[in-house]
């Protein structure tokens, strides 16, 4: 009779699988909870102890490290001199191992949660059996994802040599497996207090398949480090399936609203940067002053905002082409306004992070990491170093253009007035190019920019930037400082009657 040693943390599917098993032929060996969910449902089970001689010991850490468990699933079918040695010593061939491991991820996300509590997670046994039956899969079927239940009862069915679908579900054990190593290793760093360790150990996992990469002529697929976080926590709720440009481009878009969290924003973002961004009273009235930036630019963008899309504001929209829309959540009436457009990708829900999630850059040869840049941005370091201090109201657009500056690609200038971006200049090379290009956006786009606000990711290498946006009207700046030539700049916003607050931080977005 063949053997089917099953032992799962997650049991969903489990009982249909062993029964299905067992209604093949199949002897079930099993060990403790899954023995038992497998006993209740009617089954007949073997447990591990009677198969090894010896009882699972040490509060459940020991079950299946024993030679009666390796010898069955790593003894070679085709090697007479191996099953002459498993037959001498009593231990029957394991054909199928069905392993899922204990839930150490989960465990440790849990707020709160006690170091000696996530150290049970880390499963011993559980990886031991899954790459002894991996490295036989020449005669042994393997099976680590519930989802592949229904496949391995078909191959059984269908009879002959299935080595192909053993082989890959070999392939899935060693990546799950591995992804599970790196968890635990990114725990213990973080519990040496170490964010950046001597051997950074990440796992990604495929959530989507994708049509192609930035070009119809490159292969691209979207990889998540935690199923259920950030951008694989949105549900869509209508149109076309998502794109490699369309997921860069969300990133964007909520990078640029993470900031104004509490408040009613909407941020239109086009090639990962804002074209808009605005607060209102309403999500229309956000949306319209963020569309009222440079309403061109609109054209095939993506939106976001931070608070839920009622009929009146997808009613709006509708009347643009635009990619993507995503919100915290749609009215009934919003998502039947919006899913009228066929090719308009609804996006609902909130795509928070896990804690301590890093940001990676892919470089030749290797990756650069960094800390998340912090989404609460406020003016806790501001300094006022002009003769003249910023009004209420400039204070207000200055901590505005602030937080709005901190999404757009450096060499970023934001102007902004009344809780909206009026002119933005992105990705320049020089910063007097940038300030001249939100200058123009503005006015090309009918914006009056006397009275304005000015934000800059970093500082003014020289007073010709503050020269020109003086000539626009610019009354007020907000800028990190640090640059050798402060004292030539500050003293140009004097002669300019400007004034400027420094805060100390650069906002650089490469």
């Amino acid at each position: 009779m063949p053997l089917a040693l099953l032992s799962v943390s997650d049991k969903s599917g489990v009982v249909d699988f062993a029964r299905g098993l067992a209604d093949r032929g199949f002897g079930l060996v099993s060990t403790g909870g899954t023995a038992r969910t497998l006993r209740e449902a009617g089954l007949a089970v073997r447990d591990i102890s009677e198969v090894t001689g010896f009882p699972e010991m040490l509060d459940g850490r020991v079950k299946t490290l024993h030679p009666v468990v390796h010898g069955g699933l790593l003894a070679r079918r085709d090697l007479p001199e191996h099953m002459a040695v498993i037959a001498e010593h009593g231990i029957a061939p394991i054909d199928v191992v069905v392993v899922n491991l204990y839930p150490f991820r989960e465990t440790a996300a849990k707020p709160n949660v006690a170091p000696d509590d996530v150290i049970e997670q880390i499963d011993i046994g559980g990886p031991s059996m899954l790459r002894s039956a991996a490295k036989n899969f020449a005669a042994v079927t393997v099976v680590v994802d519930p989802a592949d239940y229904g496949r391995v009862l078909s191959a059984l069915d269908d009879g002959g040599d299935q080595l192909a679908l053993r082989r890959e579900l070999a392939g899935k054990v060693y990546a799950h497996t591995s992804a599970y190593d790196s968890a635990i290793a990114g725990w213990f760093a973080q519990q040496a207090g170490d964010r950046f360790p001597p051997r950074l150990t990440m796992a990604f996992e495929r959530a989507q398949s994708l049509r192609y990469g930035e070009n119809p002529h490159q292969k691209a697929a979207f990889y998540v480090d935690a199923p259920g976080t950030g951008l694989s926590a949105l549900v869509q709720k209508g149109g076309k399936e998502l794109s490699f440009n369309n997921f860069l481009d969300l990133e964007g878009a909520l990078l640029a609203i993470d900031p104004f969290a509490g408040e009613t924003a909407c941020a239109i973002v086009k090639h990962t940067t804002p074209c808009g961004l605005a607060t209102g009273a309403t999500a229309l009235d956000a949306y319209q002053k963020a569309l009222a930036c440079d309403p061109v630019s609109a054209f095939g963008s993506i939106i976001a905002f931070t608070v839920p899309v009622d009929a009146a504001a997808a009613q709006a929209i509708a009347s643009l082409f635009v990619e993507c829309i995503v919100a915290p959540s749609f009215t009934p009436e919003a998502v039947e306004i919006l899913g009228a457009k066929k090719n308009l990708r609804v996006l609902e829900g909130r795509a928070t992070e896990r804690a301590g999630a890093l940001d990676v850059k892919r470089v030749r040869g290797g990756v650069l990491v960094q800390e998340k840049a912090p989404s609460v941005i406020d003016d806790r370091s501001w300094i006022v170093v002009t003769k003249r201090a910023p009004t209420a109201t400039e204070y207000r657009d200055l901590l505005f253009a602030w937080r709005a500056v901190a999404s757009v690609k450096s060499n970023a200038i934001v102007l902004a007035r009344d809780g909206a971006t009026i002119g933005i200049g992105a990705g320049q090379m020089s910063r007097v190019d940038a300030a001249f290009l939100a200058a123009h956006k503005a006015k090309g786009c009918g914006h009056a920019t006397a009275g304005a606000a000015l934000g800059s990711d970093a500082f003014f290498p020289f007073r010709d930037s503050i020269d020109q946006v003086a000539s626009a009207g610019v009354t007020a700046i907000v800028q990190p400082g640090g640059s050798v030539r402060d004292a030539e700049v500050i003293a140009a916003a004097d002669e300019h009657g400007i004034a400027m607050v420094v805060t100390g931080q650069r906002m650089f977005r490469h």
